[in-house]
């Protein structure tokens, strides 16, 4: 299948609008970067803690901002997450707001933030856990049960956990939610000690600041590893130009990618560190098709110029360019619109880098070895070509004596 058949454009003769559209997004990307929202990290690098909160109805961002401020709680961000109806909502404590030696603190302030119309002397029964539960039910005996209490005062306060968490969505909409499943004298004896808030804390994930400093390193080594990799094995298969080539290529698509989550002030987790490694990977693929093509023109069309040879080069795998590349981009445009917030910063690196990684082998890449023997051709006075490959040079065939 072809999108185009014998197709004649000059990508070379484009040059300097593929420049210009480089410099402003690279310049844009490293002004953000420098002087507007940094480099946006995630609680991954930075360390702190991030606590999911599901509500039982729609959940109002500046109320909750304003209880984070009255608690002390200042500068914690405020994220809506999953679909509206699921009223979900991740609350991320900055780095200054939480130490090593006491993360935990950080989900109880949040708690006791949040919950602040709380009736004098009672325990949140959708922020209770089965042990507090039980201590209860054990203190009061409900059931007036004899020896094995605990066991039995242990398993109801599990039966109210997992309807609260497992059928109800994490959120009791009240005490009455429980009938059927616990005994009547059982939510008496709750109604007294416990009462109902409109939210329940659905998960807490904590990073401290050294772990996160040691990610921030690992992630800078992976992506250094990665292209210095790709370096050698250019060098090896073709020549070092090449592999120069395509790793400056490699270089500004990491650089206008990380540019973009600067410049749209989304964080960078782990799970975009792996997405950039992806693409990475995905624009070196598209790169070396697009040499090894040049490669094998530059055998057989050895009286033409190099810039026509990477000007045929790339046009011959335009089509093969378009539908790979295309078809993975609607895939991971699919996965940005669809896959939800945990998976948005993930898609949206892939998306942005699909676009940039296929755009720079054409771009940037390919020009990079026409601009090199410019260069030579002025700097020694002669017209010698980039050779084909790192082989040896054949030698000439002596002519047989009569």
């Amino acid at each position: 299948m072809e999108f185009f058949r014998n197709p004649n454009i000059d990508f070379l003769g484009k040059k300097w609008y593929f420049l210009a559209f480089s410099l402003v997004f690279s310049v844009a990307g490293v002004l953000s970067m420098i002087f507007w929202h940094g480099i946006p990290l995630g609680v991954d690098f930075k360390g702190g803690t991030l606590v999911y909160v599901k509500y039982n109805h729609a959940p109002d961002d500046n109320q909750i901002r304003a209880a984070m401020d009255r608690a002390g709680l200042h500068n914690a961000r405020i994220q809506r997450y999953g679909a509206p109806a699921n009223n979900e909502v991740l609350i991320r404590l900055a780095e200054q707001e939480t130490s090593e030696a006491a993360l935990d603190r950080g989900k109880m302030q949040i708690i006791r933030a949040l919950s602040t119309q709380a009736p004098g002397g009672k325990q949140d029964l959708n922020n209770a856990g089965s042990t507090t539960l039980r201590d209860f039910l054990l203190q009061q005996d409900p059931l007036h049960l004899g020896t094995d209490a605990e066991q039995k005062y242990s398993d109801i306060a599990q039966t109210i956990v997992n309807q609260r968490d497992k059928v109800r969505g994490g959120v009791l909409g009240s005490i009455n939610d429980l009938k059927g499943a616990v005994d009547s004298r059982v939510l008496s004896a709750l109604d007294g000690g416990f009462y109902v808030s409109d939210y329940g804390v659905r998960n807490v994930e904590i990073v401290g600041p050294q772990v996160g400093r040691q990610l921030q390193n690992q992630a800078k080594l992976a992506i250094l590893y990665s292209l210095a990799g790709m370096l050698v094995y250019l060098w090896f298969r073709f020549e070092l130009i090449y592999g120069v080539a395509a790793v400056v290529a490699c270089f500004h698509d990491t650089l206008i990618t990380v540019g973009a989550f600067s410049l749209a002030n989304k964080e960078i987790s782990l799970t975009v560190i792996a997405a950039i490694l992806t693409l990475v990977g995905y624009s070196m693929n598209d790169t070396i098709v697009v040499f090894d093509r040049i490669r094998e023109n530059l055998k057989l069309l050895r009286r033409e110029k190099l810039a026509e040879i990477v000007n045929r080069s790339i046009n011959q795998t335009l089509s093969r360019t378009i539908l790979t590349s295309g078809l993975t981009f609607l895939t991971v445009l699919s996965l940005y619109l669809f896959g939800g917030e945990v998976l948005r910063g993930f898609s949206f690196a892939l998306v942005i880098g699909i676009l940039i990684g296929t755009y720079s082998s054409i771009a940037v890449a390919a020009p990079m070895l026409v601009a090199y023997q410019d260069w030579q051709s002025g700097r020694t006075g002669s017209r010698k070509t980039l050779p084909a490959a790192s082989e040896a040079p054949r030698r000439p065939r002596a002519k047989a004596k009569v």
